[in-house]
């Protein structure tokens, strides 16, 4: 187990990137957002780790960001310039981070916890959890980087109703709405059963498909990285060793890792 900067890392196939600040509610600070993009490339570059679930210590996954920071830069035209710039990296260090990741949600998850949640692949909930996104409660102009996962995910209206009101919205609720892939009475167990089957697929068809989906997101044409996967797919004996494990009957013994 390593700390780091108001989070914590437990390492493994199935590995845990936890917000580390119950006291507070697991508010997340400028030196969090800023920690954040490093731990990321380390846990990318560990390749004993298939899978990362992120997840808050205590009673709550985020309630947001943490308020004192808000207007705290050094730029008095806009303070919150230094903020927003280290949040925003996290965002997309979270987002392109390659290996699948999933968000198990208890309590609160609010502004840069929701941030954190909706740039996971998967969101699985508590029944007790709830989603918002409040700037409108305190005069905050969201950044369209931001606006724009949330309307990748939940579409125009839902991406609206958020922002405009910023009121919660229930684990039942946000499941509908799409915000939430699975409610559950144990979220953990849950996604840590999803993340073995997870772990025992191809993990070059899932770091390729993962590739592909978020160069269509960004409007990027995505076939010469799937061509290289298909040659790879070859190469490394994935194809054949998956093709042979299906026509015997047994699971499959991948062992391709990234290159």
């Amino acid at each position: 187990m390593t700390a780091r900067v108001g989070f914590r890392i437990e390492g493994g196939a199935v590995a845990r990137l936890v917000i580390d600040r119950a006291a507070k509610r697991n508010a997340l600070t400028r030196a969090m957002w800023a920690a954040l993009p490093g731990l990321l490339a380390d846990l990318a570059s560990d390749d004993e780790v298939k899978v990362l679930l992120v997840t808050g210590d205590g009673a709550s996954f985020s309630a947001g960001a943490d308020i004192r920071e808000l207007i705290s830069g050094s730029d008095p035209a806009d303070p919150m310039a230094e903020l927003r710039a280290s949040n925003l990296q996290a965002q997309a260090a979270l987002r392109e981070f390659p290996k699948p990741t999933i968000a198990v949600v208890r309590g609160h998850c609010i502004g840069g916890g929701l941030e954190i949640a909706v740039n996971c692949d998967f969101r699985f909930a508590a029944r007790d959890a709830s989603f918002g996104v409040t700037p409108a409660r305190i005069g905050v102009v969201y950044p369209p980087a931001a606006i724009k996962v949330l309307l990748d995910l939940v579409g125009p209206a839902t991406t609206k109703y958020l922002l405009f009101s910023g009121e919660l919205l229930t684990a039942d609720r946000a499941e509908l709405k799409g915000l939430v892939d699975r409610v559950e009475d144990d979220p953990m167990a849950a996604a840590e059963a999803f993340a073995d089957t997870l772990v025992s697929r191809s993990q070059l068809t899932i770091r390729s498909a993962k590739e592909s989906v978020n160069a269509l997101l960004a409007g990027e044409n995505a076939d010469a990285a799937a061509v290289r996967r298909y040659r790879e797919t070859i190469a490394s004996g994935e194809l054949a060793e998956g093709i042979e494990a299906f026509t015997q009957k047994r699971s499959p013994k991948f062992v391709w890792h990234p290159l």
